[in-house]
């Protein structure tokens, strides 16, 4: 293949500019390191966003277009996979950071000992991660401060220790929170105020945000709510030392003689194709991406792809599936209108209790029926069109909350991404191929907490509550986990403790790729405190920015 052209080479080059890989970049611009990123969407600007329901949830605005970049999923290595849209997440500047809610609890300190606290369970993978919460622990309180979370420490009584306070109290309580709170506290529940990537009050040059029911899968064209896109990003380019190059696809990290990367081959906009050398390489694609990535970039000395000398690569992989209790109420709750629903949250049934008869937990939250947007919205069971549709919307819109969790499902090891010969996407390159089959332990933990979100519901006085139970993992949170697992052992895991692969020395990884476990809460705040600790390292370790190290 002939290159058009090389450009200069870096002291670092991140793939990707989501929430990890603009995380990584701030910290090493503002540290003097010179940094190229490659992200393979747009930089869209916050002027460009808005409350269009139908753009933005049924058109793919901002999601990945199935025609151009499709995804296939199968239940074992025995079923044909079927092409499907499996855990999509926003390809752009800023990733899932720019359409979220912004749920930022943090994990407790078991999640990081799951396979101590636990034990052995039949048929899974449960290993301890080689770090601990302690270790993490500045790194978050780190990111809430840069971000602004708004939150009240010391209000969720199963949270581990905190070095330090929010930086904001809580956002406003809406209706949904009021009703949430009121069936805990009838159940002699613990509750506490949904820690949020949102200013409730003006905060480090920023304005409070702007509460609005179009959040979810929206854009912020008002640019108060939280993201990288807004937060990390400005950071790194005020340095100066950031260039940031949207839509380059990259498909493929090449190795030198010494078995370190040389450089990452990508394909801009127009199609024109260019190496960008590096003395380090970061990925930060999200799971699926990265290890896909890593299997694309095969070589003689790593024929079945990237570090994948253990065949461990895409294994392991874990995804959080969102499913819900949901209420019907005598007197109206509109917190659609004020937006906001992740106001209130419980780690009542997060922790691993062994009499349950299932490992581990998962955060129990408020939530909309589905997306709660007057086209979107729909109560379970219920006519999607037609007259009979009509009189639900009208009569239970404005009537109806959800209390949803997230379930921590088990890593197995037959759980992975591969790569679909049979189908590429538009840039010609094998796609990405799920291949998932929930274990037990997901389906029971699954039915657990949504008896237990049924339970509020019915405590705060709702006339009918129905149970929307999953009978299989589809990744509807976004989240991905765990397809190059952190380890201290090489023969059981792809990256180290500083998220740098075993096998080549100028390789991290610092999406949520890492992860040995999901867990049972949102992962977003750990992904970033994590790229954080791990951009530091990389700066300690490397000295003087200009100096080339092993890194």
């Amino acid at each position: 293949m002939a290159f058009e052209t090389k450009p200069r080479r870096a002291d670092v080059c991140i793939i990707g500019a989501g929430a990890s890989g603009a995380a990584a970049a701030k910290v090493l611009c503002e540290a003097g390191v010179k940094v190229v990123a490659l992200e393979k969407g747009p930089w869209r600007r916050r002027e460009s966003f808005g409350g269009d329901e139908l753009a933005n949830i049924n058109r793919y605005n901002l999601w990945p277009d199935p025609l151009l970049n499709p995804r296939t999923w199968r239940e074992t290595e025995d079923d044909a996979a079927r092409e499907e849209m499996f855990c999509p997440v926003p390809q752009m500047v800023g990733g899932g950071t720019v359409h979220w809610q912004g749920w930022l609890p943090r994990f407790t300190a078991d999640d990081f000992r799951m396979r101590t606290v636990a034990g052995d369970l039949p048929g899974a993978s449960l290993a301890d991660w080689p770090i601990t919460y302690d270790e993490l622990e500045p790194y978050y309180l780190k990111v809430e401060w840069a971000f602004g979370v708004s939150g009240e420490a010391g209000a969720n009584a199963f949270e581990s220790h905190r070095s330090g306070g929010y930086p904001c109290p809580p956002m406003p309580v809406s209706r949904y929170a009021q009703k949430f709170r009121q069936g805990c506290d009838a159940l002699g529940w613990n509750s506490f105020p949904t820690p949020q990537a949102a200013l409730s009050r003006p905060f480090n040059g920023r304005r409070a945000t702007v509460v609005s029911a179009f959040a979810q899968q929206h854009g912020d064209p008002t640019g108060t709510r939280s993201s990288a896109l807004n937060v990390f990003v400005p950071d790194a380019v005020a340095t100066g030392n950031y260039d940031l190059r949207p839509n380059s696809t990259v498909g493929e990290l090449v190795l030198d003689g010494d078995g370190r990367i040389r450089a990452a081959v990508y394909q801009d906009e127009d199609g024109g194709v260019f190496e960008q050398e590096a003395d380090v390489f970061i990925l930060a694609c999200g799971a699926m991406e990265t290890a896909r990535l890593m299997l694309l970039s095969r070589s003689g000395r790593f024929p079945n792809g990237l570090a994948n000398d253990s065949d461990l690569v895409g294994r392991n992989v874990t995804f959080h599936e969102y499913s819900a209790a949901v209420g019907l109420y005598d007197d109206p709750v509109y917190a659609w209108a004020g937006g906001g629903y992740v106001s209130a949250s419980t780690f009542q049934h997060y922790g691993h209790d062994a009499a349950r008869g299932f490992v581990s937990g998962g955060h129990i939250a408020v939530a909309g029926v589905g997306i709660p947007l007057p086209i979107n919205w729909r109560l379970p069971g219920t006519p999607a069109w037609g007259a009979e549709a009509k009189r639900i919307d009208r009569e239970h819109y404005s009537h109806s909350l959800a209390v949803a969790m997230v379930l921590h499902d088990m890593p197995q090891h037959s759980n992975r991404i591969d790569l679909d010969d049979s189908l590429v996407d538009a840039w010609g390159l094998p796609v990405a191929r799920t291949t998932l089959k929930p274990h037990a332990n997901d389906l029971a933990q699954g039915r657990y907490l949504i008896d237990r979100g049924a339970d509020i519901l019915e405590a705060s006085g709702a006339r009918s509550v129905t149970k929307v139970y999953a009978d299989r993992v589809t990744g509807n949170c976004s989240h991905q986990h765990g397809t190059a697992r952190m380890g201290d052992d090489p023969d059981t895991s792809v990256l180290d403790r500083w998220c740098r692969a075993h096998a080549v020395p100028n390789l991290y990884a610092v999406d949520g790729s890492p992860f040995p476990t999901g867990t049972g809460a949102n992962p977003t705040l750990t992904i970033m405190a994590n790229a954080w600790r791990v951009a530091e390292h990389i700066v300690a370790r490397r000295g003087a920015p200009s100096a080339r190290t092993s890194s």
